[in-house]
């Protein structure tokens, strides 16, 4: 038997605390005027004091739960993508089970920066292909603020924390390539350890014990991201026998929104198809996706039956799309 997985129900969560441009302008050699005609963000949230990347988590796939219409206790799997987990370990996934009561599941973080919430993505949905799983949560969620130089406003300004959950369930049958039924069509990874020192964080566990800063090459970054993400797109969409023209949506990583205008561009995607969330959330890495796929689920753009097109790149380098019937 034959299964794929579709997407049930899509949560997000947000700190409560809103840092603007004007406020980072208060503590750095910056402005408003920069920060938006660089990158387009206008603000970002922030973590409060105790408050964790498991706490973030929490909430968001409290709220994806609640609009599947499911139960913890029904979830197989919980995949968790984070730059920034709470401790070294256990992963923030299990520390999530249970903040849940999810007891049912197995959890686990995957780790791939920017790119994690498509990785964790696929991970999912070939455990549901493969039969093993029938439920899972697929979690993006970060504070990464927690990892910035303020010192340093080429990266300072650039992050934020959030989280967004997607519910993925099993249905019997495979889909076809071009099938016209809900559900994950394809994912497509990649990556490239040559480009790490083109952004990576400066400490780790086996480094030194130090944490770390965000390090980042931001004309290098920025070459790269779109001449990856544009070829991870252009296969998928190829996979499928489909044209840009076919896209309903294109979600992608909230990083920079010169590099979002560039790859819209690139396929002649009108702007009014493309979900845009940078300008409030800032970059949140692993959580960029899915807090985007909530917010427009939620005011009424994504619909079911939609195709929608994700994609994300991140340190490392990372890379990959996926293309979803909604």
């Amino acid at each position: 038997m034959t299964f794929h997985s579709v997407v049930r129900g899509c949560g997000a969560y947000l700190p409560s605390r809103i840092v603007t441009n004007h406020d980072l302008a208060a503590k750095m050699d910056t402005s408003h005027e920069w920060i938006v005609e660089r990158v387009g963000i206008h603000q970002r949230h922030m973590a409060q004091e105790g408050e964790y990347t498991s706490d973030l988590a929490t909430q968001a796939a409290r709220q994806a739960l609640d609009r599947a219409g499911i139960s913890p206790e029904s979830i197989d799997l919980i995949v968790l993508a984070t730059t920034t987990p709470d401790d070294t370990f256990p992963a923030a996934a299990v520390t999530v089970q249970q903040k849940l009561g999810a007891h049912n599941a197995f959890a686990f973080d995957v780790q791939a920066v920017c790119s994690g919430f498509v990785y964790a993505l696929s991970v999912a949905d070939n455990f549901i292909r493969s039969g093993q799983v029938k439920s899972a949560l697929v979690i993006g969620a970060e504070t990464m603020t927690r990892l910035l130089d303020f010192n340093d406003r080429g990266t300072a300004v650039l992050f934020g924390d959030g989280a967004g959950a997607l519910v993925l369930q099993a249905e019997e049958g495979a889909l076809q390539k071009n099938d016209s039924q809900r559900g994950v069509l394809s994912t497509h990874l990649y990556s490239d350890g040559r480009y790490r020192d083109a952004l990576y964080v400066d400490g780790g566990p086996s480094r030194g014990g130090a944490v770390g800063y965000v390090r980042m090459q931001g004309r290098e970054v920025m070459k790269h991201a779109v001449e990856k993400i544009g070829a991870s797109v252009k296969k998928a969409l190829e996979f499928h026998g489909l044209t840009p023209q076919d896209i309903d949506w294109f979600v992608p990583h909230q990083a920079n929104i010169r590099i979002i205008n560039a790859v819209a561009k690139h396929f002649s995607l009108p702007m009014e198809r493309v979900i845009i969330t940078v300008d409030q959330h800032a970059n949140t890495s692993a959580a960029s996706i899915p807090l985007a796929l909530a917010v427009a689920q939620a005011d009424g753009r994504i619909l079911p039956g939609q195709l929608v097109v994700i994609e994300a790149m991140g340190g490392g380098f990372t890379w990959g799309s996926a293309v979803i019937r909604w």
